[in-house]
């Protein structure tokens, strides 16, 4: 008997302190009053900075402004960028991230909730090199310079899409677009949403008019690994919200579907 207890009290410190962890974030943005996100600013139509007001705009930022509503909170946007938006999670910078592609590489150390949108992957160029790139293998050549910023999911794509171009990593504030604007890369990728933004906003860059895009990737939150509560708890919100008809409303404001 004296050692069935002794057993059960260790037991107990063992599970203690991960069900304290798994409880901190919404015990303490409820306590706080404050939601943390963590935002990159510079995924148009996603989470996009004015540096002159120091807010954000854009779906992400309408998505997390109504959570924090819902949860009865103020919600705050925390800086981030894109090579350390796993670590601001996981070292509780933030209780949370915008939307994110998901990847087995993010899932080690980070959890995720569930998706509510999907994006692929296309290729930009300028309009006056229309004629040489008109599908993908046309840019896997080894006189071809594709961009991708450092961090981001297309960082590993361009590896695995063009073996043998020459790859240009670009680390933000920098964005792998202006690389080809400057003329220093002749394309770059990213999803269809971005995509869409891009041209829209330069004349000068035209979308590759490939067969089908590639790497189809659900897009989700970024939350704690271990913290099932917190995670339970957005998942219920996205599924409320998801039946309510949020997202789809919200997907026609910022022209998700173009």
């Amino acid at each position: 008997m004296k050692f069935l207890k002794i057993a059960t009290t260790a037991m107990m410190l063992l599970v203690t302190p991960t069900i304290a962890k798994a409880e901190g974030a919404l015990k303490d943005i409820l306590s706080s009053g404050t939601l943390k996100v963590g935002t990159t600013g510079d995924w148009n139509p996603m989470t996009m900075k004015d540096v002159a007001t120091n807010s954000y705009t854009g779906y992400d930022i309408d998505v997390m402004t109504e959570l924090a509503k819902d949860l009865g909170v103020e919600v705050e946007f925390v800086p981030a960028d894109w090579k350390t938006l796993v670590s601001g999670v996981t070292s509780g910078k933030y209780h949370m991230t915008g939307s994110a592609s998901v990847s087995p590489a993010r899932a080690k150390a980070t959890g995720y909730s569930t998706s509510y949108f999907s994006l692929a992957t296309v290729p930009l160029v300028l309009k006056k090199n229309a004629e040489k790139f008109s599908d993908w293998e046309d840019l896997n050549k080894a006189d071809v310079t594709v961009a991708a910023t450092l961090g981001t999911t297309q960082e590993k794509q361009v590896k695995e899409f063009f073996p043998d171009a020459k790859h240009k990593i670009v680390e933000s504030p920098a964005r792998d677009f202006q690389e080809v604007l400057a003329g220093r890369a002749d394309a770059h990728i990213t999803s269809n949403v971005e995509a869409f933004k891009l041209v829209e906003k330069y004349s000068q860059m035209m979308v590759v008019p490939v067969s089908a895009p590639k790497a189809r990737t659900p897009v989700a939150m970024l939350l704690p690994q271990a913290d099932q509560v917190w995670i339970n708890y957005v998942n219920t919100w996205i599924a409320l919200k998801q039946e309510s008809g949020f997202f789809d409303e919200l997907g026609r404001k910022w022209k998700l579907n173009n």
